[in-house]
């Protein structure tokens, strides 16, 4: 008689400190609970060959039930303190050119809308994305996720949205969606059709051809398996895409079976929070100038807020009022809003800026960037804690005390990252 298989798992971390956000199966936290985080001193997390976390405790309670298993790595993390993966929960990751000539003109003065309405900002990464080949995209996209991935994000959402026509905007769903296969960054990928008015174009005829023309073929194209949009977004700004023409595009994608994650009162109150509150969004992003009747209605179902503190930084704009949207009771996650205006890949300076600038405290950013941010994609029940039956994405930290991630803004002390319990990069020497 055959003796049963010994079962190999995929990956022991012992001897650590788990910062775990979460021991209850929590989707969000809000409030006075977003400063409060899960910690488990001389911790182990048990990893199976899915990639998947199977348990989570003490080196004392685990190293009895778990000693004579085999693991394909088993891993002393003796002084060192492993958090979630990150979750960026707003990039644009995929164009061509850059705008550094932008940035002199902004520390000369220029405002954001200034260089918009001189054909520059999104219209100008839009020529240059045009003018290169779907091969280079992916080669520069390719380097942009190694990066990603060497700062500790293992998730990331990513835009479309540098495209003036749906041939251009599917070119650029489909380098993400390619991405996502290829590359260990999770890729959520967000169709943003109605990011810039194209020339010779108004924003209410734009409005209908992203309506009639460009969602009904994403949708065939998502349904063929070529490309993966999982949300729609819009740039709700005075003189883009105004309220009218942002609510007609986002009821037509909710209605095509996306979810509502947009931009709203960057540089002008728009009404984004409580246009959000009504059509039951899932996350609106930067929220500058949100106002008080806006935080209400977003506490609502809730919707997340995802905050941006790299965009206030770099237009040297009020950030967003975090603390009043923590205290209203809305869940506020974080995203680096890479791009070609803010130039920023490291969730970890992210969370610097939110704690400077936004005074939240480290625990809330961390909830912010991992749980929150998640929370934002639809994704915290697999993703964003270190908890038993989710995905197995840890970033090791070489330090006893998890806040140095935040604390050592520049050059971060990541040791080694983990996406599905494989490690994708380690720190050289």
């Amino acid at each position: 008689m055959e003796s049963p298989k010994e079962e190999v798992l995929l990956l022991r971390i012992r001897h650590a400190k788990l910062v775990t956000i979460s021991r209850r199966g929590d989707r969000f936290k809000i409030g006075k609970e977003m400063d409060r985080v899960e910690i488990i001193e001389n911790g182990t997390v048990i990893v199976n060959q899915e990639g998947l976390i199977i348990d989570v405790g003490t080196d004392e309670e685990l190293s009895n039930q778990y000693a004579n298993k085999r693991f394909l790595s088993d891993v002393d993390a003796t002084g060192m303190s492993v958090v979630p993966g990150f979750v960026d929960a707003h990039s644009h990751p995929v164009w061509s050119g850059d705008r550094v000539h932008e940035f002199a003109m902004k520390l000369a003065g220029a405002t954001y809308m200034d260089i918009h309405k001189m054909g520059g900002g999104i219209g100008f990464t839009m020529e240059k994305t045009k003018q290169s080949s779907e091969e280079e995209l992916k080669s520069l996209l390719k380097k942009r996720l190694d990066r990603f991935l060497s700062f500790g994000t293992t998730t990331l959402e990513g835009k479309s949205g540098y495209g003036d026509d749906l041939d251009s905007e599917v070119r650029l769903l489909k380098v993400l969606h390619e991405a996502d296969q290829e590359h260990p960054v999770e890729i959520v990928s967000t169709y943003l059709g109605a990011h810039s008015v194209p020339k010779g174009l108004t924003a209410a005829q734009h409005a209908r051809n992203v309506i009639e023309i460009q969602l009904p073929r994403i949708i065939e194209l998502k349904q063929e398996g070529v490309i993966s949009p999982r949300n729609i977004d819009v740039f709700l700004e005075k003189g883009i895409f105004e309220s009218e023409e942002t609510k007609q595009i986002l009821e037509a994608g909710k209605a095509a079976g996306l979810l509502l994650n947009f931009h709203g009162d960057e540089i002008h109150p728009m009404g984004s929070g409580l246009l959000g509150g009504k059509l039951g969004a899932t996350a609106i992003s930067h929220l500058e100038r949100v106002d008080d009747e806006g935080i209400e209605a977003m506490s609502i179902k809730p919707t997340v807020a995802v905050l941006l503190p790299t965009t206030a930084y770099v237009l040297r704009i009020e950030p967003p009022p975090a603390r009043k949207l923590i205290e209203g009771g809305v869940p506020v996650a974080l995203g680096s809003d890479f791009n070609p205006n803010a130039h920023c890949q490291s969730m970890a300076h992210v969370m610097n800026l939110a704690c400077v600038t936004m005074r939240m405290t480290m625990n809330e950013a961390l909830v912010a960037a991992t749980l929150n941010a998640a929370a934002s994609l639809d994704l915290s029940h697999s993703h964003g804690s270190i908890e038993v039956g989710k995905v197995a994405d840890f970033v090791v930290i070489d330090h006893p005390s998890w806040e140095h991630i935040i604390y050592e803004m520049a050059d971060p002390p990541i040791q080694s990252v983990y996406k599905r319990g494989k490690r994708v990069f380690t720190k050289s020497c």
